[in-house]
Order: structure tokens, then C-alpha cells, then sequence
């Protein structure tokens, strides 16, 4: 066997086989089986589209650099913290937000087009499912494309605080070393010591984006949403995730509770591949196109 990375938007992709007939036909029949199918989507949907995960073997964020992505407590209480991370941020944003989808979120449009998929779930902030055209779906962690208040509540679009960065800080430049998953990238104190970050202009409140930094929680109103959608399904498949977050690994808890049959599409491990019935090693770009 060959092992397939080839073109150079896969640099994020851990190494993998090219998909094994007979998983195609496994994943086949689990999708026929299915008139309602609850499908939830991580970071390794979103590889495939040149965005770097966090896990991946080799090649996530933390096998590469000590980075680690902001915590909520120290953004809210920090101004030096808000003013580096938005920093990095807006040196990230042309980039991250110029990410397109790959055939992997088309064909889970597709399916939901044609009533196949009942809801979608996905942990990712970078927009590209709604890109895709998605709509049976939440944003279980939110999503970068937008930013609210953490005053008054106030939600403007990402694109339009860049034009306020752009306007406080006319003659500032930074040249980025390397992109990480949650569209920042990396700078030095140095580089981010004169960055002017806007207040919110209603109430000069402190903007975040509206995603759900480590040691936040989810709201309580999205997560029974998302356990009422899981309770209308037949089956749940999992798209690029290994489900170390428990935030998302609690539906596939109560899926398992609820004995529907629970497939995985991932390369490498995941935290229910002892429970689950069909377990694939492909990349979810390659393996997805090939099911009717």
C-alpha cells in the first residue's frame, strides 16, 4: 500500500492507507441502515482544508511546538492576554478565514440535502461547514467568524473588527511564524507590545470571539438542544475526532446509553473505539466521497 499525503494542503494530515474496500462497504451499510443519522465533526474534517488540529500524531499543534491555546479565565482577566491574542489573531485572520471546504463537509451536505444526515454537530469554529452550505447544524464551540461583548452582548462580524484593527493600528506590522488551529498565529512579546485592541463601541465592554476558549463551558441551552437532536436519530457518526473533549464526548455517551450503532471516521485513536461498532483509519476526504 501506498500511503496517501500527497498535495501539500494535507501537511496536516497524519499519514494514512489509502481507504480499504472493505471499510467502504462496512461504512456503506452502516449509512444505508440509517434514516436519521446524528453526525458530529472535529478538527481532523478541517485538516484536510490546510487547517492544523491540536492531537494528530506527528503533525497537531501540540506534537509540533509547547503552544497552547488560550484559557477563558486568563483571557477575561488579562489585558496583556486579550492584546496578544488578538494580535495574533489578526495577523492569522486573512488566512484562516480564506480556508474553503473540502469534499468531506460537501458530501455531509449533500447527505443532509437529501435527508440522510438529521442534524450535524461539529467542534469546529472555523466556519466551514456553514461554508459548505450546511444548515441542519450547530456550532457546538461557536465559531471565529464572529465576536460579541462580554459586557452588553453586542455580535458584530469578525471581518468588520478587522477593519477596526486596521484602523487603530495604521503603521503596526508583524510578520507571523506559523499558523496554529484557532486562526492565530505565532508572535513575540515584542511584536505585540504597541497592538491597539477596540473596546466594544456601544458599551466599551471587552469583545471575545464567540467561541468557547478551554476551561469555558458550553451552554446549557445548546447542549440540550444537541441531546434532543441525538434523541431523534438512529445512529451517530463520528467525523474527524479523536473525542478527548468531554463537551463532545458526552454525546456519544448518551448514544451509546441510547445502544445506537456509533461509527468512526478517523486517523488514529479516538476515546470510543471500544464501544463503537465500525471503526475506519481513513482520511475523511477520501473515504466519504466514495458512499452513496
Amino acid at each position: 500500500h501506498s500511503v496517501s499525503r500527497a498535495s501539500s494542503n494535507l501537511a496536516f494530515v497524519p499519514a494514512c492507507l489509502p481507504p480499504d474496500p472493505v471499510d467502504v462497504e462496512e461504512l456503506q451499510r452502516f449509512v444505508s441502515n440509517s434514516k436519521r443519522l446524528f453526525v458530529m465533526t472535529g478538527a481532523g474534517i478541517s485538516t484536510e482544508s490546510g487547517i492544523p488540529d491540536y492531537r494528530s500524531e506527528g503533525v497537531g499543534l501540540y506534537a509540533r511546538t509547547d503552544r497552547r491555546p488560550i484559557q477563558h479565565a486568563e483571557f477575561v482577566r488579562s489585558a496583556s492576554a486579550r492584546q496578544r491574542y488578538w494580535a495574533r489573531n489578526f495577523v492569522g485572520w486573512p488566512q484562516f478565514s480564506s480556508h474553503q471546504p473540502n469534499r468531506a463537509h460537501l458530501v455531509l451536505r449533500d447527505w443532509e440535502r437529501l435527508g440522510k444526515l438529521h442534524w450535524l454537530v461539529t467542534q469546529n469554529v472555523d466556519a466551514l461547514h456553514a461554508k459548505a452550505g450546511s444548515q441542519r447544524m450547530t456550532e457546538l464551540h461557536g465559531c471565529t467568524h464572529r465576536v460579541f461583548c462580554l459586557g452588553c452582548g453586542d455580535q458584530i462580524l469578525r471581518s468588520e473588527l478587522q477593519e477596526h484593527f486596521e484602523a487603530l493600528n495604521p503603521t503596526w506590522k508583524a510578520e507571523a511564524f506559523g499558523v496554529a488551529p484557532d486562526g492565530d498565529v505565532f508572535l513575540t512579546d515584542e511584536q505585540v507590545r504597541n497592538f491597539q485592541v477596540p473596546a466594544c463601541h456601544k458599551c466599551g465592554g471587552i469583545l471575545k470571539p464567540d467561541v468557547t476558549f478551554f476551561g469555558d463551558t458550553v451552554s446549557r441551552e445548546k447542549v440540550d438542544f444537541v441531546h434532543q437532536c441525538l434523541a431523534e436519530s438512529d445512529s451517530m457518526l463520528v467525523v474527524g475526532s479523536s473525542m478527548q473533549v468531554y463537551s463532545g464526548y458526552r454525546f456519544a455517551l448518551a448514544a451509546r446509553e441510547k445502544q445506537l450503532p456509533i461509527a468512526i471516521l478517523n486517523i488514529g485513536p479516538t476515546r470510543l473505539d471500544h464501544f463503537a461498532s465500525l471503526k475506519l483509519n481513513s482520511r475523511c476526504g477520501e473515504l466519504l466521497p466514495l458512499i452513496v
